[in-house]
């Protein structure tokens, strides 16, 4: 764990954000958790600095990582993986933020003294102003190497060439964009238009989103505190793909409905602003997840029935009441969900898309026989990847011969053997996976 015991580290934003990228790239830490960590020290300007720079670093990681190869005579050794990521950080500050050189370069370099690295001073200044002289020569040789050049590692590429042979290359661009701010207008307290009022009110540009009945496009990111009535929850942040779900479960007055691994709890939510009468049990695994749900319900002023069990172990939660709807949003490789979460790159492994496939391929099974006849069960994922999305649904058919493919009106994304598939930067939206099984 990152130790800002040192004043001084504690407030210098570089010196934090070099450590939180060392426990994400060497301890293989959540970037999330990490900086929910680290962050509180520091003033709301340094902490809004920190973020944006861990943010930018692992999203181009592969890359800075090359050129600081090219630039170091030999490699720092482990106990100084920290002066690495602060060359990272350097040269991100360099190639892609609008900082005078000379102010990116100073305060990467007093960064060191608040690392307790005196000594590395000297290096960093050295390998940072070699790159400003030469930045177009060391850019240029980011094309010999396609991990470097897409900022991806080369199991991923490769594994997504495999999947989407004709879409590969705009899925690697799409993941390395900075990524939307999507709202979703709570139903309960006012519509979409009135909302847009609001913000125009407020000088904050947006546009509705096409297809999404409740789902705002903001034209920049802004902070959350900024949104009018947001305290008051007229309003969340979700990704217009996520938005679709509740949307397509059109869920219905006294309806009894599961949403299954429900955390943080968008589409419990959504289901509610939407019939605020059904009967919403949402499940997760972990308290602290379950216990975000609540925060969100509570300001949204919705109720649902919560539990902290796996939703497997129905023995623990289930009261034996078939559900009319049942939501799995299914744990996943986040292969659609890149740009948001750009430490996937560092944290996923390849033969963590088997054991999810598993996991997946249980869920759908045992949660299958708590579904009422005529029930809609909804498959989703945020994954971009076959074996996680329409061969899962297609194992599913071939093995319970009571259940059928519901095909869903309108179309969410594109029609796939089975299920719908949106890709990232379709809409400007997240990568994300659609299917809706029937009990016959």
């Amino acid at each position: 764990m990152i130790n800002l015991a040192n004043s001084n580290r504690r407030n210098n934003p570089r010196a934090v954000a070099a450590l939180i990228i060392r426990q994400v790239c060497r301890h293989h830490h959540s970037l999330n958790t990490v900086l929910q960590q680290s962050l509180q020290p520091l003033s709301q300007q340094d902490r809004a600095l920190c973020q944006h720079l861990c943010y930018g670093v692992l999203r181009f990681q592969p890359q800075l990582e090359n050129i600081e190869r090219q630039l170091l005579r030999k490699p720092l050794r482990n106990k100084d993986s920290d002066i690495s990521a602060l060359i990272q950080l350097g040269l991100y500050q360099l190639r892609t933020m609008r900082l005078p050189d000379h102010a990116a370069i100073s305060e990467t370099v007093n960064a060191c003294e608040a690392l307790g690295k005196v000594w590395a001073k000297k290096l960093v200044n050295a390998t940072l102003r070699q790159y400003q002289r030469h930045s177009e020569q060391y850019q240029q040789q980011l094309r010999d190497d396609k991990t470097a050049y897409y900022a991806h590692p080369e199991w991923l590429i490769h594994r997504i060439q495999q999947d989407w042979p004709d879409q590969w290359q705009a899925i690697l661009i799409a993941n390395n964009a900075h990524p939307p701010l999507f709202l979703r207008v709570n139903q309960q307290y006012g519509c979409r238009e009135q909302y847009l009022h609001y913000l125009e009110q407020h000088n904050i540009t947006a546009t509705p989103v096409v297809g999404c009945h409740h789902g705002i496009l903001l034209s920049s990111a802004i902070d959350i505190s900024q949104l009018p009535f947001f305290d008051q929850g007229a309003v969340s942040v979700q990704d217009g793909a996520a938005q679709w779900v509740a949307q397509l479960m059109a869920p219905q007055s006294q309806q009894s409905i599961l949403d299954a691994c429900a955390a943080p709890g968008g589409k419990t939510c959504h289901l509610l602003e939407i019939a605020p009468d059904s009967v919403v049990t949402a499940l997760d695994i972990a308290s602290d997840r379950v216990e975000k749900i609540q925060q969100n319900l509570t300001r949204l002023k919705l109720t649902a029935i919560c539990h902290t069990s796996d939703a497997l172990d129905t023995s623990r939660w289930w009261s034996g009441q078939l559900f009319d709807q049942i939501l799995i949003d299914a744990p996943c490789s986040g292969s659609g969900v890149i740009r948001r979460h750009p430490d996937i790159k560092q944290l996923r492994r390849p033969d963590d898309i088997d054991h999810l496939a598993r996991v997946q391929q249980q869920l759908l099974a045992g949660l299958w026989p708590l579904l009422a006849e005529n029930g809609r069960l909804f498959y989703t994922t945020c994954s971009i990847f076959q074996q996680e999305n329409s061969a899962q649904i297609a194992h599913f058919l071939a093995t319970h011969p009571e259940a059928e493919e519901v095909l869903l009106e309108p179309e969410p994304a594109t029609r796939q053997q089975h299920g719908y598939q949106r890709l990232p930067g379709e809409q400007d939206m997240d990568g994300f996976f659609y299917a809706c099984l029937r009990r016959r």
